[in-house]
């Protein structure tokens, strides 16, 4: 692997941190070294014996550094959209309404299902390139729209082999057949809560590195949530839950309770919820991007208050919003949700590393992944200016990305 020295860094957002005129140094996909320019070895043991040997030296010409933003609630694969159905919605159309006219979530699962697999790859592979061009190293992707054993598992292998391919981020892979109950078990939601619990098993071994469940009115109940977390927790998978509805709907509190890894989009959650999140130590999962049309927003003030670890996400799905930009997410976060510059960047790459469990990423120091971004800007208040930030290069695992 290529030794990569990253100089004339103009400012490093490191994940807790600011240093300014700093350097990276990279090996094998991991920071070997990071810091003040001014403090550079001569020479790492184990990593190069003379710095003037390194393989590579870039200069940034002065721009902002930060870590691979980390996006932690997606929707990516699926077929087909849903605009005329969002164009309904934003005129004051009513669910009912919506569905009478071949909307909702139904409308993607039949489309989804008889699109061919090359087809369907081929949209996702877009969307993961997108993510990864715009500075988002790390994508949490659910799957959700084929509502079968085997539709649902292809999405895992599916997902899992898009990951290795040049040009993809890296790609957590969550289970979400309980997103609704397909049609043909109509009148036998029983059964098909059985079979999802059933499922997590053969998803583990496909791939999945997680199990969700959609916890709302017209989705699942939070004891049906609960026994298709448990089945994925028995499987090794790690269970977080889509934590929807008002705080009645007690989805917060399932989350505390098992100890999931994320409680997701929280809205209407309430006071109690948030204690229980910040005792049980579970990450809440925020989309500024999504919930719009309810005017519903999570108690994001409260969550920081107390101390719950906050992670960023697009919430990007055919029925939402499309999405995948995480500089976008993040100057959402600071415009919708009042959070801080450091606050919003934080929650994109930190605490997205501590959503999906994944020690490696999310911060700039030695022995984590280089996955690493520059930005066109000399500081981080550009974040909260510049709409959808764009990146002038990005590296994953110390090597550069082909635009």
């Amino acid at each position: 692997m290529t030794v990569r020295l990253l100089t004339n860094i103009g400012r490093l957002w490191t994940g807790s941190e600011v240093w300014s005129n700093a350097a990276i140094l990279s090996k094998d996909e991991r920071i070997a070294w990071v810091g003040p320019a001014s403090e550079l070895p001569g020479s790492i043991p184990g990593v190069v014996h003379d710095i003037v040997d390194v393989d590579q030296v870039e200069n940034l010409g002065g721009a902002l550094v930060t870590p691979g933003l980390i996006d932690s609630h997606t929707h990516p694969v699926y077929a087909g959209n849903r605009w005329a159905e969002l164009a309904m919605r934003s005129g004051g159309s009513s669910p009912a309404e919506i569905m009478a006219a071949g909307g909702g979530d139904a409308s993607t699962v039949t489309i989804t299902r008889g699109t061919d697999p090359w087809t369907l790859c081929s949209g996702v592979r877009e969307r993961l390139s997108a993510w990864l061009r715009s500075g988002t190293t790390t994508v949490e992707a659910k799957t959700g729209y084929h509502l079968t054993r085997d539709g649902e598992l292809a999405d895992v292998r599916l997902l899992r082999s898009l990951e290795k391919e040049p040009g993809m981020p890296r790609v957590h892979v969550t289970f979400l057949a309980a997103n609704a109950v397909p049609p043909e078990f109509f009148g036998r939601r029983s059964d098909y809560v059985d079979a999802v619990g059933n499922w997590c098993a053969d998803a583990a071994a496909a791939g999945a590195e997680s199990v969700d469940a959609y916890c709302d009115e017209g989705r699942f109940t939070v004891r049906e949530a609960a026994w298709i977390l448990a089945a994925g927790r028995a499987a090794g998978l790690q269970p977080r839950v889509h934590a929807c509805g008002s705080g009645q709907s007690g989805a917060a509190m399932l989350a505390a309770e098992i100890g999931c890894a994320s409680a997701d989009l929280l809205l209407g959650t309430g006071d109690e919820d948030v204690a229980a999140l910040a005792s049980a130590g579970v990450v809440a999962v925020l989309c500024p991007a999504a919930g719009s049309d309810s005017r519903r927003q999570p108690p994001v003030r409260a969550l920081l208050d107390k101390g719950v670890p906050v992670a960023l996400g697009s919430a990007h799905s055919p029925g939402g919003n499309g999405i995948t930009s995480m500089s976008l997410v993040v100057s959402l976060a600071i415009a919708a949700f009042g959070m801080s510059v450091t606050e919003a960047l934080r929650a994109a790459t930190v605490g997205g590393a501590q959503a999906l469990r994944a020690a490696d990423r999310g911060a700039m120091a030695r022995g984590r992944l280089a996955d690493i971004v520059a930005w066109d800007a000399d500081h981080e208040g550009a974040f909260s200016w510049s709409y959808g930030l764009k990146p002038v290069k990005v590296w994953r695992g110390g090597e550069p990305v082909t635009p």
